[in-house]
């Protein structure tokens, strides 16, 4: 299983982005996906979640501005995307995504991480 993160950079502050994130390899079923990121320094936090099912989560400091989104093709090749709008400084960050997946049927669930994108916004 991969996941291959995509879409990071350098932005001006109020600027936007979309982070891709696609999934790939023997998965059976993705349940939840999800948008972490540290910035240097401090902890990783939850930016954003999106169940199979399509229910979100932000954190506060995100709501209204970044927008979370799932393609659940057909295909084995799951993305979930973050646009991010009205972008800050405070935004700026290594930013992870995440998927809690079962392999085959009948296996147990387990968490994957994705490589890390950058995204820097400049003030």
């Amino acid at each position: 299983v991969q996941l291959q993160a995509s879409g990071g950079g350098l932005v001006q502050a109020g600027g936007s982005l979309r982070l891709s994130c696609a999934a790939s390899g023997t998965i059976f079923s993705i349940d939840d996906m999800a948008w972490y990121r540290q910035a240097p320094g401090k902890q990783r936090e939850l930016v954003a979640s999106i169940t199979s099912g399509g229910n979100t989560n932000y954190a506060s400091s995100v709501k209204g501005r970044f927008t979370i989104s799932r393609d659940n093709a057909l295909n084995m090749l799951k993305v979930v995307y973050l646009q991010m709008n009205r972008l800050r400084p405070e935004d700026t960050a290594v930013y992870y995504c995440s998927a809690v997946l079962t392999v085959n049927r009948g296996s147990n669930k387990a968490g994957y991480w994705g490589q890390g994108t950058q995204v820097t916004v400049s003030s």
